[in-house]
Parts: structure tokens; sequence; C-alpha cells
């Protein structure tokens, strides 16, 4: 039986691609796991004075670090959560460090409403997280305001290192895609 060269190319040429995924996979899930060994090491590390500005690709995540904010200049609430798990609000300050620069982004504490704390600034302790906005952010490491609660610090736990079934996923689609291809050539060999 003669193949038919362009389906046989085009199955080929895509089973290839998700080979090649599934492989890449495996590569993005080893970088993961060494990335989630580095923050576990950072833990137990000395306090850094709060970085400005963090470079992209090298960003002090789950350190501990502090500051002093010279002055509230703006309030936004986010959805998070607790040290006890509650869902509700984290309290962000945009504090002004100094005469220049960006600033920084502290966590002052967790509520179950939006409005904005009291906290006019001072020093702040805790660990440096993900932020939307400026790339990091301090969590306090306790309430700054009446009628705060301690946020949730960040977790290496909840950083997903899912790359090993993507990979088992990518590996299957291939196949399966050829098993397609197979049975197909089979049934027109037949027919």
């Amino acid at each position: 039986m003669k193949l038919p060269l362009f389906p046989t190319l085009l199955v080929a040429a895509a089973c290839a691609t998700m080979v090649g995924l599934g492989v890449w996979q495996l590569q993005r899930a080893n970088w993961k796991d060494g990335l989630l060994q580095d923050y576990a090491k950072v833990q137990s590390l000395p306090a850094i004075a709060y970085p400005q500005p963090p470079w992209p690709d090298k960003l002090p995540l789950f350190r501990k670090s502090d500051l002093i904010c010279l002055e509230v200049a703006g309030w936004s609430a986010t959805a998070g959560r607790n040290v006890r798990g509650q869902s509700g609000w984290v309290h962000l300050a945009q504090c002004r460090l100094g005469a220049e620069g960006p600033g920084a982004i502290v966590n002052v504490g967790w509520s179950s409403k939006p409005q904005s704390p009291t906290w006019r600034g001072g020093k702040v302790t805790g660990v440096i997280g993900a932020d939307g906005q400026q790339l990091i952010r301090l969590i306090s490491d306790r309430p700054l305001a009446p009628g705060l609660q301690q946020s949730a610090p960040p977790s290496i736990e909840e950083i997903p290192n899912n790359h090993f079934g993507y990979a088992v996923q990518w590996f299957l689609f291939a196949g399966v895609a050829a098993l397609i291809y197979a049975l197909a050539l089979r049934r027109r060999a037949a027919g």
C-alpha cells in the first residue's frame, strides 16, 4: 500500500509538534522544580532591604523584607485571604519611600469590608510576594491598622507545577493522532 504523501506529512508534522511540546513541558517542569526549591531556601535567609526596582526575571519572592512607608499615596483593596483562610479584602497601601521612584505596594492587612483603613505609614516588616502592578509587594507580618487581621502570607504550595501532566497530555495527543491515522489508513486499504 502506498501512503498518501500530503496527509502523511501533515500527521507526521502534527505528531512531531505535539511530542516537541511534551518535551518542552518536561523541561519546564524541571525549571519549576528548581524555582520552587530556590523559593524554599530563601524563606530562611535574613531579611533584605525592600528592593527597587526589581528585575522581572530575578524577583525576590518569599524573602523577608522591611521598609519605611513615609506616606500613603493611595489605597486599593483586592480579594484575598487572612491567615485563617477566610475570604475577604486585602488592603494595599501605595507607599512613598523617598522623594523619587515608584514607591512600594504594602499589604497592610485583611478585612471583610473593602473600605480603606486609617493607617498613615511607618515601619513595615513582612514577606515579599507577587504584585500585578509593580511586580512585587510587601505583605506585612501583622495587621497595621485597627479593624484589620493579618493577611495570608504568600505560599509556595499555591504555585502550580503541573507541567509533567501537560507533557503526558501532549504525548497522549500525539499517540492518539498517530493511532487514528493508522486506523484510517487501514480502513482505506481494506475498503
